[in-house]
């Protein structure tokens, strides 16, 4: 085993995502995938996990695939249960799953805001408390929650969300400090502009891409291959001093003003 390999492998661990037959977190667990886990693919989209799993499968990989809804804690109980009678533990946990709504702030009715904070920040809550618990009773573990360029500050059209991901930089912070001395880091990965075809055709208006792409350096969309060495290294020992941290991969658009 070579330097790098020492320090970034995850050979033979086992990581568990939600939201993971997504655009960006599918990348995320093919990456996982080909870095030598097994990998659990949690997700309500139970035939886009199915087909994620057997293409691992196919590539020679150990995977299962379990639905669930982030917004109920059952749900991760049961999935953490399978999880350890296939597997035995966890060692990485990414809290992935996500939606949002371009729904102007005097027409978002209580319904939609409750759904949009309970699958993105009570899911995460959720994932947190349920896998870290086992991650805890190992004595070690890396939990990546997914953060977001609106999480502050706040992008226009994403209210509900914007909130959310403010929540998860938060609650990301509070568990690093926890769970510090225990062997378990929580740390945030903030992507930039990384749109699907549904966030280009319900935010990204030609107005809105050329604001988004001139507040971004490199003036470009990310590529979902383009948060794998982050993710990479926030899994790996090559982080074991990096808990509370939230990763910026957007291309410079934090880093720009005017």
């Amino acid at each position: 085993m070579n330097y790098l390999e020492k320090i970034f492998s995850l050979s033979g661990r086992v990581a568990v995502v939600t939201g993971a037959a997504g655009f960006l977190c599918s990348e995320m667990t093919l990456a996982f995938h080909r870095s030598g886990c097994s990998v659990a693919i949690l997700d309500s989209d139970i035939d886009g996990a199915e087909i994620l799993v057997q293409k691992i499968r196919d590539d020679g990989g150990r995977a299962i695939c379990l639905e669930m809804d982030t917004s109920h804690k059952t749900d991760f109980e049961v999935c953490l249960e399978k999880i350890l009678s296939e597997y035995g533990l966890v060692d990485v946990l990414i809290n992935g799953a996500g939606i949002n709504a371009p729904t102007p702030i005097l027409e978002i009715t209580e319904e939609e805001w409750d759904r949009i904070l309970a699958v993105q920040l009570k899911g995460t809550l959720f994932g947190c408390q349920v896998f870290g618990e086992q991650m805890l009773k190992q004595g070690n573990g890396s939990i990546i929650n997914i953060s977001s360029a609106s999480a502050g500050p706040p992008l226009s059209k994403a209210f509900a969300y914007s909130v959310a991901k403010a929540g998860i930089k938060n609650l990301t912070q509070n568990l690093a400090r926890e769970w510090a001395k225990k062997g378990v880091r929580v740390n945030a990965l903030r992507p930039g502009f990384f749109p699907t075809e549904w966030s280009k055709k319900h935010f990204i208006t030609q107005d809105r891409e050329q604001a988004i792409l001139g507040h971004t350096a490199m003036g470009r969309y990310g590529k979902p291959e383009e948060l794998v060495g982050a993710v990479i290294w926030l899994a790996s020992d090559a982080a074991s001093f990096v808990t509370g941290a939230e990763i910026a991969v957007d291309g410079g658009f934090s880093a720009m003003s005017i």
